[in-house]
């Protein structure tokens, strides 16, 4: 192999690694996110009060951390894509709420994880991504593996199925939506997510006041706690997961699959450490099958 090959190699490999290195702290940030909720579930809370604070926290810390030029924004900006993402974002949150109290937790997740199926398509449909015989095996490997993993033996007797379809189609489209913010070269994307996060805000702050003013709904400690914690975890989840985007942005199904399967994984971890949740045969061998497509998608690139 001769000095060019060895550049062009090394120069790939490391961007293999930067990419598996974004997706792995957008996957601990994104589960830690709902480890939070599941702990604040054990408390009286406010999910409108504890997602406000959460884009409240996120905002500072965008703006601290990247200091974005907003001057820039007002000609530049695809606004019709930050209005669409500023407002499917809380609105998803607050679906994913009211899901896992009418459907339960199972149901919720698999509802939210499945959604990795839309972008997906929309790779294959809207951005011409073309696949491998590798891809396409890890694909319909990680089918039966999310199925397999998010089998549970008991199940919620509500039939609220609304909530949970709204989860999936939600979640998809906006991954689809963060795809072309990533992809976007007229602003910066801590921009982006700044003006994203300030829209959601927006809107949340006109909800929690309407609560107060007709509600009489109080505003209270705990929510503003467990806010900020969702908030600096929130932020890290999507700023990592824009990079990774950025590092594969002509395969964006590799980041899709690496992180719904990646936040199955270490989801099911967490329940079992944290929660102590018990994992049935199926969901092992549905945890072995995942294992097996993330290196299979990985494995693609090369």
């Amino acid at each position: 192999m001769d000095m060019q090959s060895k550049h062009i190699n090394s120069i790939f490999t490391a961007k293999i690694y930067k990419f598996m290195l974004f997706l792995i702290l957008s996957i601990i940030c994104s589960v830690t996110v709902g480890v939070v909720f599941k702990v604040a579930r054990k408390y009286t809370v406010s999910h409108t009060q504890i997602i406000t604070w959460n884009y409240v926290f996120a905002g500072i810390l965008c703006y601290v951390s990247f200091r974005p030029d907003l001057n820039t924004v007002k000609t530049q900006a695809p606004w019709w894509l930050f209005i669409a993402i500023g407002i499917l974002l809380p609105s998803i949150f607050l679906f994913l709420a009211a899901s896992i109290k009418h459907m339960g937790i199972v149901k919720t997740d698999a509802a939210q994880r499945l959604s990795l199926f839309i972008p997906i398509l929309a790779a294959w449909l809207l951005f011409k991504e073309e696949f491998s015989v590798l891809k396409i095996s890890a694909f319909l490997l990680a089918i039966p593996a999310l199925l397999l993993i998010l089998t549970k033996n008991r199940e919620n007797t509500k039939n609220k199925w609304g909530y949970p379809a709204l989860v999936l189609i939600g979640f998809g489209v906006i991954d689809i939506l963060f795809k072309q913010i990533a992809a976007n070269t007229s602003l910066p994307y801590t921009t982006s997510i700044f003006v994203i996060f300030g829209i959601a805000m927006a809107i949340m702050i006109t909800v929690v006041a309407y609560e107060i003013i007709f509600k009489k709904a109080l505003l209270q400690i705990h929510n503003i706690l467990f806010g900020g914690l969702v908030g600096v975890f929130n932020f890290g989840n999507i700023l990592f997961y824009l990079k990774a985007h950025q590092e594969f942005s002509n395969t964006p199904s590799t980041v899709f699959a690496g992180m719904n399967m990646g936040v199955i994984i270490m989801g099911s971890l967490a329940g079992v450490l944290i929660f102590k949740e018990k994992l049935s045969k199926t969901n092992l061998i549905g945890l072995f099958l995942a294992l097996i497509a993330i290196v299979l998608i990985v494995r693609s690139q090369f």
